[in-house]
């Protein structure tokens, strides 16, 4: 995510964004030792998008949360895969 916004949106955006973990209005997600498994899984099933382990790391820990919204700025890989837990991802913005 981070080097999307400061590749398409500027240092700006990717500064704020950094800045927003800071002020501790985002909190990041650990990967958790059953999610390394269906990382794993998900990037062997879209080897051909290809799906990488970053975004496969969302996923999975979207579907361990129960979580349908993500943002993110990647609609190519998010809008063909299927999550276990939903029909698709709700995606931001």
């Amino acid at each position: 995510m981070v080097y999307l916004l400061g590749t398409r949106l500027g240092h700006d955006a990717e500064a704020r964004f950094l800045g927003d973990f800071a002020a501790g209005n985002l909190i990041p997600e650990h990967v958790s030792a059953a999610d390394w498994l269906r990382i794993a899984e998900l990037v062997q099933i879209y080897r051909d998008l290809p799906l990488g382990s970053v975004d496969s790391s969302v996923i999975a820990a979207a579907e361990r949360l129960s979580i349908s919204d993500v943002a993110t700025l990647d609609r190519r890989h998010f809008t063909v895969v299927r999550p276990n837990h939903v029909t698709a991802l709700n995606l931001l913005p």
